[in-house]
């Protein structure tokens, strides 16, 4: 047994310090890892080539400033993570190693808010078939992330009354996939896992206060801040789709009038177009069409861009973010819709806040949900573990629910 204070916990502590900041950054030059942990470059270079040997982490060599540097990750067969990405129309999973890189993924439609045991029955096959297609050893299953479209009782882990998925109020959805699985599973909604998969791997890469912004069936933020995803005490932070906007307009689900939500939403939207466009609308569709030039849809973008640029405004004058990441199929507008969010941003925003804003599109499209959510499942696995030699956790070749 280790004795606290002692040099071989002290050696330890520093292990664990520089596999974790290896772990959740994907890979970093030995120079980043001695800025990121506090710890001596000679530390650093003795804790890499330790870590190396003993099969944890890979060197390789790469360049920083134009200078020689080396490359250190998290060994590939190190371990395996899954993402599970439950949406309104779709489920996506994707499994990863620890390396950050995504080893298999698929997507398919599927009438979520139909039953949720149906959903876990289909997201149970999808995560067998994936971890099958990869050919990694199930006992590597260090952890998953999963996204729900919801809020998420932080205490209880239940997700919250909503009208996006009236049939899964009062679900446990982590502890439903545990019982599938058989290893842990961390969730939250769907609008912080894009800003962590944006984090990670897209647009927020390198910031530290972002909001990512989702519009679909309904609107949600997540929200960034010392870069970590807040929460809130009742994991209802980030609901910017239920800003008043006009306390004189149409019934949001929430019960209040003129929400954000009720002027961006699809549901909201798409009707305005189907008397000129027919009843066949998507989201998708409506963009589409707007950049290939149809006027209506160009008009209905540029309208739901200022209303949201409104929402933005507000989160600059609260919190001050550094950047905005647009996610969704709205973000396919590319200007259309980015132009008008800044124009409401520059109106309504506080200048200063306004002057350090950046608002970009997501770079990683639907995929960004997913990949949260492996990101997700990176963030909450331990490291000494790795240091043994083991994955947290582990799914047994024979686990049922894996025959």
């Amino acid at each position: 047994m280790e004795t606290p204070g002692s040099q071989s916990s002290l050696h330890r502590a520093n292990l664990e310090r520089v596999v974790r900041a290896v772990r959740l950054a994907g890979s970093l030059t030995q120079a980043e890892i001695a800025r990121t942990t506090g710890l001596s470059a000679a530390t650093v270079s003795n804790i890499v080539r330790e870590l190396k040997e003993g099969g944890t982490v890979e060197v390789t060599p790469t360049s920083s400033g134009g200078r020689r540097a080396r490359s250190v990750s998290l060994s590939g067969d190190a371990g395996i993570v899954i993402g599970v990405d439950f949406g309104h129309t779709h489920l996506r999973v994707a499994v990863g190693n620890l390396a950050h890189q995504v080893l298999a993924e698929e997507s398919e439609p599927l009438d979520v808010d139909a039953s949720s045991s149906q959903g876990f029955d289909r997201a149970e096959q999808l995560v067998n078939q994936l971890i099958e297609a990869t050919g990694v050893d199930r006992s590597k299953v260090a952890g998953v992330g999963l996204g729900v479209p919801g809020p998420i009782d932080v205490e209880s882990g239940t997700l919250g009354s909503t009208a996006i998925l009236p049939g899964w109020t009062g679900t446990r959805p982590a502890e439903e996939l545990r019982g599938r699985l058989g290893v842990p599973v961390h969730v939250d909604n769907d609008a912080n896992l894009g800003a962590l998969g944006e984090m990670v791997w897209g647009s927020g890469r390198g910031v530290r206060d972002l909001a990512y912004i989702k519009v679909a069936s309904g609107v949600g933020a997540g929200l960034v801040i010392s870069g970590k995803i807040y929460r809130g005490p009742g994991g209802t932070a980030g609901e910017i789709g239920h800003i008043t906007l006009d306390e004189s307009g149409p019934v949001c689900r929430c019960g209040n009038r003129g929400c954000l939500e009720t002027f961006t939403a699809a549901r909201y939207v798409l009707p305005l177009l189907q008397p000129s466009h027919g009843t066949d609308l998507t989201m998708e569709s409506v963009v589409r069409m707007a950049r290939d030039g149809d006027p209506g849809c160009r008009r209905v973008v540029a309208d739901v861009g200022r209303h949201i640029g409104s929402g933005v405004a507000n989160l600059c004058n609260l919190l001050n973010p550094s950047r905005v990441v647009l996610g969704g199929d709205l973000a396919e507008a590319g200007e259309l819709v980015l132009g008008p969010i800044r124009e409401s941003v520059g109106r309504y925003a506080i200048p200063s806040a306004a002057r350090q804003l950046s608002i970009l599109p997501g770079a990683l499209g639907g995929r960004a949900e997913v990949l949260g959510a492996l990101a997700l499942a990176l963030s909450e696995m331990g490291d000494s573990t790795l240091l043994d030699g083991t994955a947290t956790g582990s799914l047994a070749a024979s686990s049922p629910a894996f025959t």
